[in-house]
């Protein structure tokens, strides 16, 4: 193969038009790696651009040549389904796309293809591809379009190719205009076969079926191109029939819209959400083509359209891309419920705050016994397995009982309080939107603390009291001295404790996205109504029972699927981590000050004087912050990106935090008079410029339509990161 140092005169001079497939698909690339060269400099590509197209001009003797080449090439390598399927998924099926994709990943590619769209990655595999293609000044892209026999010039100094009922037809339009024609065909029937999918046609709204849009859309296309082969593609009648066409692939973009209000009140299915993003952009792709076709200067149309491919490619190499583009509206959707179970653990005045301590409080109690049954059951010495799922069915029954008692666990708010706080974020542009924003942080921890206060108030003197009755009925405490001193030295504050308080912090994130994820798809299967109507179960349960379950269930569905995920992730992954030869443990603050009241009531008064119980206090006053702070920090990342809220002007929001700091610092600790709250709020807000804020409405989106949360994600581009406004 020719490598990009190669003399250019040597290049040309190999050219071979009876060459094998392999051997004039490795030139093409050679030249195209020659052009790009080894500076990967733009203005260097366009320089060697300049040098190819003189050289050429000096071998009159090789135009010919490289006429019969190039026939040979559009002969065996169709170039349409590059233009319209470049990109996508063949099927839209995303476990497809991702097993292509990781295919594409783990093997080479072949030259020894017809496929242009794998030889196109072959050629244009380098960033800088699309920078130089864009790049290209008019001249020169006037003289590679002579050279690529795009103009009557071209035309005229080709070989005469064999006549067919097909050139006789298109006999006044280019090769490829022909092409993007083919293209655009390729390019509709997906769109209009997408539009009669079930899974999209059951969730589009009434009105959008009955508009019949995809019924019409191949008829607009069949008239489009009657008009293109009768007067040319930039006739008056030609641009008369692509504006009908162009409106017609709006109203499917419109149409298929409306399936966004379906999953948000019935649930995200990660496949259907493909499937709108691979029609949309199927859609942008097809008005792409329409544009390029009847463009005035079509060689500069044909470069931006190849260096959109060059991208395009890109894109369609990255699976992180095709994850995060096809989960995002799940992650919307997760982070919207969690914000409305949040809304319930944010105290707003004093009876509330004693409310959430006294919930607390009994979180502590049922921790309490947690804390003795987790000493149980490493007393049976079981394998590291059976262990951490004992373990974890021990902290999941806790946490269960604790939810269905309407108790509460410190640590477990923070994942599902963030999006609730995360949701004021959108009024932050109204007037005080700055100062309310403010005020539901100050409302959130002290929440946090009272909470934390709670639970630890109780879960110490009821270990404490276990651990009594247990010397006093059997003669022994709970540990015994020697086990208690392994725990004290466990929780050292200069040891690993912090390390896997935030390791456990992660855990209790990971169970709300579990809680979201498992209530998503209970809604999104219709699993309350199967309870509450299959005959089956009616049968089986009775009506009125059936009734009771389906509403018991689609109430506490998320929250046993945080409890239950959160206890075996609490006692497996250590399991799990053990046997890959890493030390990982979990840090919970409520049972950290458990197991340490344990070792105290074993090891009695005398600890007090020794450093490493005080070690292990600082330790476990710091386990619960970090819990707290590591669980909201990814919760709350998470729901500004799936909310689709932008960041917002970091001077309002310093200035009213350091103005509620200095007027009433206490209010972050429980809550303070009306007359102290309506003093906070007499701080002027900062004016945010226009352009800092606010949400992006999906392209596509009809302009008197609201923009629901979940549409708020969506992009033009293909294989992209979903729009945050800025």
């Amino acid at each position: 193969m020719v490598t990009p140092t190669d003399d250019l005169d040597s290049l040309l001079g190999r050219l071979d038009p009876e060459a094998t497939l392999a051997q004039r698909h490795l030139w093409l690339i050679a030249l195209v790696d020659w052009v790009r060269g080894p500076s990967a400099d733009v203005p260097a590509a366009l320089r060697r651009v300049e040098d190819l197209l003189d050289a050429v001009e000096r071998r009159p003797g090789w135009l010919a040549q490289w006429r019969l080449w190039w026939r040979r090439f559009r002969e065996e390598v169709d170039m349409a389904p590059l233009l319209a399927d470049y990109g996508f998924a063949s099927r839209s099926v995303f476990f497809t796309e991702l097993l292509h994709r990781l295919r594409g990943k783990l093997l080479p590619a072949s030259p020894v293809t017809t496929d242009m769209a794998e030889l196109f990655g072959l050629l244009f595999s380098n960033p800088l591809d699309r920078r130089w293609l864009r790049a290209l000044p008019q001249r020169q892209l006037q003289r590679l379009a002579v050279l690529l026999g795009d103009d009557a010039t071209s035309h005229s100094e080709a070989p005469a190719a064999p006549p067919t009922a097909r050139s006789e037809v298109f006999a006044h339009l280019s090769d490829w205009e022909l092409t993007l024609v083919d293209a655009l065909t390729f390019c509709v029937g997906q769109i209009s076969a997408a539009g009669f999918m079930p899974e999209l046609r059951v969730r589009m709204s009434a009105s959008a079926r009955q508009t019949r849009t995809f019924h019409e859309l191949p008829v607009a296309l069949e008239q489009f191109r009657q008009q293109v082969v009768a007067h040319g593609p930039r006739s008056p009648e030609a641009l008369e029939q692509a504006a009908a066409l162009r409106k017609l692939l709006d109203d499917c973009r419109h149409a298929a819209y409306t399936v966004y209000a379906h999953l948000e009140e019935h649930g995200i299915s990660v496949g259907i959400v493909f499937r709108l993003r691979q029609l949309r952009e199927r859609v942008l792709r097809a008005k792409a083509l329409v544009d390029c076709l009847q463009s005035e200067q079509r060689p500069r149309a044909t470069a931006h359209l190849l260096s959109d491919l060059v991208q395009v490619g890109r894109d369609n190499r990255s699976i992180r891309a095709l994850i995060a583009t096809s989960t995002q509206l799940t992650a919307a959707k997760v982070a919207e419920r969690s914000a409305e179970t949040g809304e319930g653990y944010i105290t707003r005045n004093w009876a509330e705050y004693r409310l959430m301590f006294l919930r607390a409080g009994g979180g502590g109690l049922v921790l309490g016994f947690t804390t003795w049954f987790k000493f149980l059951i490493g007393g049976l010495a079981l394998s590291a397995f059976w262990g951490g799922f004992a373990a974890g069915l021990n902290y999941a029954v806790a946490f269960v009982l604790i939810q269905m008692l309407h108790f509460t666990v410190a640590t477990k708010q923070p994942a599902v309080t963030a999006p609730a706080m995360v949701a004021k974020l959108k009024d932050i542009k109204t007037p005080g939107g700055a100062l309310r924003f403010v005020d539901e942080v100050a409302h959130l921890f002290r929440s946090q603390v009272a909470a934390i206060l709670g639970n630890l108030a109780l879960v110490a003197p009821m270990v404490l009291a276990i651990s009594m009755v247990l010397l006093f009925t059997t003669g022994q405490p709970m540990l015994t001295e020697d086990y208690a001193h392994h725990v004290l030295h466990a929780h050292q504050v200069l040891g690993p404790t912090l390390l896997f308080a935030a390791f456990t912090g992660l855990l209790l994130f990971a169970s709300s996205i579990v809680a979201g994820w498992v209530e998503n798809w209970f809604v999104l299967h219709k699993l309350d109504s199967a309870l509450e109507h299959n005959p089956r179960i009616t049968r089986r349960l009775g009506v009125a029972r059936a009734r009771r379950w389906s509403q018991f269930m689609r109430r506490n569905i998320s929250g046993l699927a945080a409890n239950i995920s959160l206890g075996f992730m609490l006692g497996l992954v250590p399991a799990i981590a053990l046997f890959f030869g890493l030390g990982l443990e979990v840090r919970h603050v409520t049972l950290v000050m458990g197991q340490l009241t344990a070792s105290v009531a074993a090891l009695g008064w005398e600890v007090f004087g020794t450093a490493a119980f005080w070690s292990a206090v600082l330790a476990t006053l710091l386990v619960g912050p970090i819990n707290l702070t590591v669980s909201f920090y990814l919760a709350f990342r998470l729901a500004l990106r799936a909310q689709g809220v932008s960041d917002v002007n970091r001077q309002r929001i310093q200035t009213a935090i350091r103005h509620r700091l200095r007027k009433a610092p206490l209010s972050f600790l429980w809550p303070v008079s009306e007359k102290t709250e309506a003093a906070l709020h007499e701080v002027p807000d900062v004016p945010v410029p226009e352009d800092s804020e606010g949400t992006t409405s999906p392209a596509g989106a009809q302009p008197d339509q609201p923009v629901s949360p979940l549409a708020q994600v969506e992009r033009s581009g293909p294989g992209s990161q979903p729009d945050l406004p800025r």
